[in-house]
Order: C-alpha cells, then structure tokens, then sequence
C-alpha cells in the first residue's frame, strides 16, 4: 500500500534559497559535495521537478524496506559483499547530467554522503545528500524509524 504525504502543511523556501542554505552549511563544514537536505525538502524539491532523487542503496533493500516513487536507483555498493559500485558515477549519469540537482538517499544518511562525495569528485556540481536517509538513525533499541529519515517524516513511499 502506498504512502503518501497527507494533510502536512509544508514551508519550504524557495528552491534556490534552500539550495543555498545547504551549500553554505556544506562549505562551512569542509563538506566534499553540495551539501545536506532534510528529507521534508528533498520532497519538496523532487515533487516539484527543481532535482532528481537517486536512491543509492542495493536493489534489496529498495524492495523489501521500500522506496520513493519516480526516484531513480544506482546503488553504492553491490554484492554480497558491498562493495563499492565501479560504475557508480557511469550509472549516475543515466538519470541525470552533471549540472542537474541531484539528491541522493540511502538507509541512514551516511552511504549516500560518501556517494555524494563520488559523484562530486567525478565533476557533478550540485549533488545533496539527504540526511538522516530512508530510515533515519539506529535508536537505543537497534531499531531504525522511530526518531528521523523519509519514512518517520511521513512522506510518501512505496514497497513492492
């Protein structure tokens, strides 16, 4: 069943001031990409067209933890293993050019900045990393979803 965004009164600025925003804080903190972006915005920015939502987690996770709809999907790492995806940026590159806004999601926040930081040095000017990712952090209990990321936002998902 999907999830969709309901009765949520959302105060985004304007897309180039948030955008911004999060440059500044990205340069402010030595960052090696954009920036970060809270999973609210991402929404906001993705549903209104102004970037391109990857998700870089593995294929499984994407369908048995779930999804956004009409996001993209390279995965960061591959194989049972995980190791680091050769053709990462090469993949990036089907959805999206170097100079589109480009946001990046994972589980936690944390794959998705070392992704953001690839794609970066591979010559993507405006790659954000959404933080807190699908999930969010681990609480006291080992269990993700009870204190921040897309799904605790309630924003909308999917699982197949």
């Amino acid at each position: 069943m999907p999830h969709t965004l309901q009765d949520v009164e959302t105060t985004t600025p304007e897309p180039s001031a948030l955008l911004e925003s999060s440059r500044a804080d990205a340069r402010a903190n030595n960052l090696g990409y954009a920036g970060g972006i809270k999973p609210a915005d991402a929404w906001a920015l993705f549903s209104a067209g102004a970037a391109k939502l990857i998700d870089v987690r593995t294929s499984e996770e994407r369908k048995f933890v779930g999804h956004v709809p009409g996001s993209g999907h390279v995965a960061w790492q591959i194989g049972a293993a995980l190791q680091p995806n050769p053709r990462f940026t090469l993949e990036l590159g089907k959805f999206a050019r170097k100079t589109d806004t480009i946001l990046l999601l994972c589980r936690s926040g944390k794959r998705s900045a070392a992704a953001a930081e690839a794609a970066s040095r591979a010559g993507y000017t405006n790659v954000f990393n959404v933080l807190d990712g699908f999930e969010g952090d681990l609480d006291a209990g080992q269990q993700r979803g009870a204190s921040n990321g897309w799904r605790h936002a309630g924003l909308p998902w999917v699982q197949d």
